[in-house]
C-alpha cells in the first residue's frame, strides 16, 4: 500500500467492527437476535464486494471476549447463526477463491460450532484469492497475552532469545500471522472505539466511523469508506514533505 494521497487504491487488508445489530432491531420493536439476523446479510454484500475489488483480505469482528457477557439467549442464538452462516456460505466460499479463518479463541465455541467452523476452514484452506478472517472469542489484549506466553516459553526452553524479540517476531506469533496488518478499519454503530480490537495491527491503520448500524451498511457505504480512506496521507512518521518529495522520484 503506498503511502501517497488521494489515491485510487483499494486497500489490502480491511477490518471491519460490525456494531449497531441490537440497537437497530430495538429501534424496530423487534427482539436483537433479529438484527444480528438482517447483519448477515449485510455481511454477504460486504464479503462479495470486497472479493470484487480485490481487497486480499476482509476481518470481520463477529464475537469477542467480552460478548460471553450477554444474556446466554442472545448469545446462543449468535452462535446458531454463525454455524448456519458458516454451513450456507462453504459453497460460496469455495466458488470465489475465499479462505476463511479464525481469529480468537476457538476452543471457546460450542462444539458443534467448532466442528463446522473447523470443516469450513479446511475445505477452503487451498483458497487463494481473498482471505476473510472471522474475529470469533476475540480480543486484542488476550491475543498479545498468548503471543507473549508463546514467546516467554520460547525464552525458558531456550530456543529464544529476550534480545531476539522485535516487532516481526511478536506480529508471527500473533493470530494474523504472516498476514498485512489492516490499512483500513470501519466501525458501525456510531461508537469512536476499537473495542479491544487489533490493537497490535491497527497502530497504523486509517480509522473510519459511521453512525449507521451494521444491517445498514452495505456496499455503497463501503465504497465511500475507501473513498475517504483515500483521500487521507499516510505517513507514517514521515513528513508531508517527505513523501511527495518520495512520490516525485
Amino acid at each position: 500500500m503506498t503511502t501517497s494521497s488521494k489515491s485510487n487504491l483499494v486497500p489490502r487488508h480491511i477490518a471491519i467492527i460490525m456494531d449497531g445489530n441490537g440497537r437497530w432491531a430495538e429501534q424496530r420493536n423487534r427482539p436483537r437476535l433479529f438484527g444480528h439476523k438482517a447483519g448477515v446479510d449485510s455481511v454477504r454484500e460486504i464479503v462479495e464486494a470486497c472479493r470484487e475489488l480485490g481487497v486480499e483480505y476482509l476481518t470481520l469482528y463477529a464475537f469477542s471476549t467480552e460478548n460471553w457477557n450477554r444474556p446466554q439467549s442472545e448469545v446462543s442464538g449468535l452462535m446458531l447463526l454463525l454455524k448456519t452462516y458458516l454451513i450456507g456460505e462453504l459453497k460460496n466460499m469455495l466458488s470465489n477463491d475465499i479462505r476463511l479463518r479464525c481469529l480468537g479463541q476457538q476452543e471457546r465455541l460450542p462444539r458443534e460450532v467448532r466442528e463446522v467452523l473447523q470443516q469450513t476452514v479446511e475445505s477452503t484452506a487451498s483458497c487463494q484469492t481473498m482471505n476473510l478472517n472471522l474475529a470469533l472469542s476475540y480480543g486484542g489484549r488476550m491475543e498479545l497475552i498468548h503471543a507473549i506466553r508463546q514467546l516467554a516459553g520460547k525464552c525458558v526452553d531456550g530456543d529464544l532469545l529476550p534480545e531476539e524479540i522485535n516487532e516481526q517476531v511478536l506480529s508471527d506469533h500473533l493470530y494474523t500471522a504472516g498476514q498485512v496488518d489492516p490499512d483500513l478499519v470501519i466501525r458501525t454503530g456510531g461508537e469512536c472505539r476499537l473495542s479491544n480490537f487489533l490493537l497490535w495491527q491497527a497502530s497504523y491503520a486509517e480509522l473510519y466511523f459511521t453512525d449507521l448500524k451494521w444491517p445498514e451498511f452495505k456496499k455503497e457505504q463501503l465504497l465511500e469508506a475507501i473513498d475517504v480512506f483515500n483521500q487521507r496521507q499516510r505517513r507514517f512518521g514521515k513528513t508531508g514533505a517527505q513523501l511527495d518529495l518520495g512520490n516525485q522520484k
